[in-house]
This record gives C-alpha cells, sequence and structure tokens, in this order.
C-alpha cells in the first residue's frame, strides 16, 4: 500500500469513527482483545458463504499511524451484506467516495462496511442474517479483487472482527 493510500486509509477510519458516534481519534490496538469482544454464537459472517479472508485486521501502534482497523472479505458484486448481530443503522451513505453503512449494536459495538450500496434506510433495526447493504460494483480498496471491508468499533478503539465470531478461521502464520 503506498504512503497516500496509508494516510487516506487512517482519514477515511477516523471519520467513520466519528460517524458511527464517537469522539476523536479512530484507532488504538486492544490489548486482551478476547476479554473485550467475547465471542457469541449471535455475531455471525457479514457474507453468505463464509468467505474468505483476504487481508486480516493490523491495528496500528499509535492511532494516528496506518494500519487496517478491519478485515477484507473476498465478495463478489451485488453480493448481500448481511447484519452480523442485531442493531440498527446509524449511518447509511457515500463517505470518502465510497459507500458506507454503520450498523450500531445493543451492546455499543458498532460495525461498518464498505465500500456497499445501502439498502436500508438510518434507524431501520436489524437481525442477524438480515441484508443490510449489497457489496458495491465500483472499484475498491481490493481492485483488482473485490472485498467488504468490515470494521467494528468500541467507542474509538477498532476490534477484530473475526474475534467476535463464534467459528473463526484459521490462520497459518510463517515460521520466521
Amino acid at each position: 500500500m503506498a504512503i497516500g493510500e496509508s494516510v487516506a486509509a487512517a482519514v477515511l477510519g477516523t471519520v467513520l469513527s466519528v460517524l458511527a458516534g464517537s469522539a476523536g481519534i479512530s484507532a488504538a490496538p486492544t490489548p486482551g482483545l478476547a476479554r473485550q469482544g467475547s465471542p457469541s454464537a449471535e455475531w455471525q459472517w457479514p457474507l453468505a458463504p463464509q468467505p474468505e479472508v483476504e487481508r486480516g485486521f493490523d491495528p496500528p501502534d499509535r492511532p494516528w499511524l496506518p494500519g487496517h482497523r478491519g478485515v477484507d472479505l473476498q465478495a463478489t458484486a451485488g453480493q448481500p451484506v448481511l447484519a452480523p448481530t442485531s442493531g440498527q443503522v446509524t449511518f447509511s451513505g457515500p463517505l470518502a467516495g465510497r459507500g458506507v453503512v454503520v450498523v450500531t449494536h445493543p451492546n455499543g459495538l458498532r460495525s461498518t462496511f464498505e465500500p456497499v450500496e445501502a439498502g436500508l434506510a438510518v434507524g431501520q433495526r436489524v437481525v442477524p442474517g438480515q441484508p443490510v447493504a449489497r457489496v458495491s460494483s465500483g472499484a475498491g480498496h481490493c481492485a483488482p479483487a473485490r472485498c467488504l471491508h468490515w470494521g467494528v468499533l468500541r467507542v474509538r478503539t477498532y476490534l477484530d472482527p473475526l474475534s467476535l465470531l463464534a467459528h473463526r478461521p484459521v490462520v497459518l502464520l510463517p515460521l520466521n
């Protein structure tokens, strides 16, 4: 990723955080994530069937530094984006040239999805598995591949969305 793209991603993360209802800087690493965002059978994948993870969660060392504040899930244009758990749509519209939907969940966490074509109006309540948007046909940050970026915030802190799923994918790491 080029430096300009990293800065743009950091700025977009900050704007998403503010629009989703938090105040201040967007993200910080979350030590003890398992304690803060306990996995639950109520959380499910926002795409069906279960997608491949194109790029995992990689938070920055400091809130203002570039990082990857969510996960990129392999997707196809027009594919329905599903509510990962119950909640209410709190933002739905264009942001920095991309369609964005934010769903606020009863536990205070917020899911962000991009690039999408909005499907529901702000204020609409959703249940797990209910379509909230469709994956955009426009170029996203995974180009030439297509992906859905799924972020989860607790106030101003981004969490790893995969840590909230009851059945997490196995990720093999290099030996070095």
